[in-house]
């Protein structure tokens, strides 16, 4: 189970996501759909948690991007 707070590891990076980093669950939208805080000024994208498998899609008319994939690390950020 994922929670606000929690840390996602990138398994597949993109321009937006580098493979390695960590990033912090945000807020979630519904049981499916959630922030991935970028740690840039409250920017985030929205990822999408499907059969345990976590990612974020890009889908743009101008670039093609590669979506990025996340393992969920279960550990909620220290304050």
């Amino acid at each position: 189970m994922i929670n606000t707070g929690d840390t996602l590891l990138c398994t597949a990076g993109n321009t937006f996501f580098a493979t390695g980093n960590t990033y912090v669950v945000g807020d979630f939208v519904n049981e499916k759909y959630f922030q991935v805080l970028t740690g840039y000024n409250d920017e985030h994208w929205y990822a999408t948690l499907n059969n345990e498998k976590i990612y974020v899609h890009f889908d743009s008319a101008t670039a093609v991007y590669d979506d990025a994939w996340f393992d969920c690390m279960n550990k909620k950020r220290s304050a």
